[in-house]
């Protein structure tokens, strides 16, 4: 198999140092032509990274890159690209107010004596290349009357524009239907027989097993497996993200569970697109208990979180806290009865970066400090005080704005404001993500102290080994849907299976 494809670009003993993290420890990477690298890792592994440094986005503090066998340093991006490396980021990297064909040719346009923007030539190959993707879409169309699929779209074709040698996608199928998909993955066939050397980034594993020629798994910035992918398996995949030995997050408290304080009957949320982002979901959290929702992308799990904070007026469905029907339709009145979020994207959803600590803090809780249309700021410091001691946020002053806190602080500032609630049932979206392993346990030990005083926890997360260590219970979703219900101690390759049920369809197919 080797033979058919030839290696087209060697990473070797590369490093890559952030400030206060290693994302990439002497790795040793193979790229194949022709042929489906894929790359497999937990959230933090060093997957995106390893992917910039192949597109020129970032460079190596150690370690050497060959292409054809000669030794190469990137410059840029632009370098990368002149060597025939294209790249296909998760976050799309488009301008909403240029049209299609002017999306794809950004950078690179084709001009008439080098002078002139030949508009004409652009459009079309746009029209080719929307053809070639099985789309209809009209290449004057400004990108930002499409759905977030189509733009999907856009971005690939705006690499395939380039003529890459080597073409790098980091969760192509995330935004696209399984329509969609099919087309991307008769694209891929068509390329490897061109002799295109792909690389892989997905989360589903059904995929990946799928397409897949080559695996490689990355593990805190450690590559741990690689291998052809002839004979892999979910359980090796497993063994090889995550390792034997979990990351130590221990139990300190072991407390009686209560009675049931939270339960989700029957929600939903129609997608646009036709069919469920949450399907009719059912669930139940006791209190004094850790439940976590484990799910790949795109799974509905923060949508669902979304729903029972009534953020989106389309869903349905019942909540009940302690047994009583929760009717209230707004956010704020939600909260009120006792729940509370703390959202996946903290400095969009959690923070107002220019206000001070101490006003993040009691932001939604002012009406505890006000008397008719007087605010006590005295009241208001003191709560806040009370809640930097509590929580253990490290800061010089309560007035110094929030954004000069690192992130395990900014994220303490968003549990903080969201206890100042007095909830009952609190919910955490990805609790410990962009924050350093110190500040994980911190949060952590928190979730379960929190836990042991009778509070609900539901919390949501896509590392594996954090679901497998926290919860009291693990619930699983896919596609919209509760696919498993596990007690804690549960195997990893359940769990796993369980969040890719379509996997079964693809070993059979």
């Amino acid at each position: 198999m080797s033979e058919t494809h030839p290696i087209g670009l060697t990473i070797r003993s590369g490093s890559k140092i952030y400030p206060g993290t290693q994302a990439l420890k002497n790795v040793d990477f193979d790229l194949r032509m022709g042929a489906v690298n894929v790359l497999v890792g937990e959230n933090g592994a060093g997957k995106s990274t390893l992917m910039k440094v192949i597109a020129g986005v970032e460079r190596l503090n150690g370690g050497t890159i060959a292409l054809d066998g000669k030794p190469v340093v990137f410059a840029d991006r632009t370098d990368a690209a002149r060597h025939g490396v294209g790249i296909v980021f998760q976050e799309l990297n488009l301008f909403p107010n240029l049209t299609v064909a002017e999306n794809i040719f950004v950078g690179h346009e084709k001009t008439v004596g080098g002078v002139h923007i030949d508009r004409s030539a652009q459009r079309a190959v746009a029209a080719a290349l929307m053809k070639r993707l099985e789309q209809d879409i009209d290449p004057d169309t400004p990108l930002g009357n499409l759905r977030i699929g189509q733009q999907q779209i856009v971005e690939i074709a705006k690499a395939l524009a380039e003529d890459a040698r080597i073409l790098i996608l980091d969760e192509p199928t995330s935004a696209l239907s399984a329509t969609e998909v099919e087309v991307l993955f008769r694209v891929i066939g068509d390329l490897k027989r061109q002799g295109v050397g792909i690389v892989y980034i997905s989360h589903r594993l059904e995929e990946l097993i799928r397409i897949g020629d080559y695996i490689t798994v990355l593990r805190d910035g450690v590559i741990t497996g690689a291998r052809s992918m002839e004979g892999v398996d979910v359980p090796w995949i497993v063994a090889n993200m995550i390792g034997s030995a979990s990351k130590e997050f221990p139990k300190t408290e072991h407390h009686a569970l209560g009675d049931e304080i939270f339960r989700v009957e029957d929600v939903s949320l129609p997608s646009p697109a036709g069919g469920y982002v949450v399907d009719h979901m059912s669930l139940s959290v006791r209190s004094g208990e850790i439940v976590g929702l484990y799910g790949l992308m795109g799974a509905g799990r923060s949508e669902l979180l979304e729903c029972i904070m009534a953020q989106h007026p389309a869903s349905t469905g019942r909540l009940f806290i302690a047994g009583e029907r929760v009717t209230e339709r707004s956010v704020s009145g939600r909260i009120r009865r006792g729940l509370a979020l703390i959202p996946e994207d903290r400095k969009r959803d959690g923070l107002v970066q220019i206000m001070s600590i101490r006003e993040n803090l009691t932001l939604s809780s002012l009406g505890d400090f006000t008397r008719i249309f007087h605010l006590s700021l005295k009241a208001e410091a003191g709560k806040a005080a009370e809640f930097v001691k509590r929580m253990a946020i490290k800061i010089a002053s309560m007035e110094h704005p929030v954004s000069s806190l690192s992130g395990g602080n900014q994220q303490k500032v968003v549990i903080g404001k969201a206890l100042m609630t007095r909830p009952r049932i609190l919910l955490m979206d990805e609790p410990s993500r962009g924050i350093d392993i110190g500040a994980k346990a911190e949060i952590f030990r928190t979730m379960r102290k929190l836990a042991a005083d009778g509070l609900g926890i539901l919390f949501v997360t896509s590392d594996l080994e954090e679901v497998l260590a926290l919860s009291d219970r693990i619930l699983v979703m896919a596609n919209g849907r509760l696919t498993g219900d596990f007690p804690a101690g549960a195997a990893a390759a359940e769990v796993i299976s369980a969040a890719t049920p379509n996997l079964n369809k693809v070993k059979s197919s």
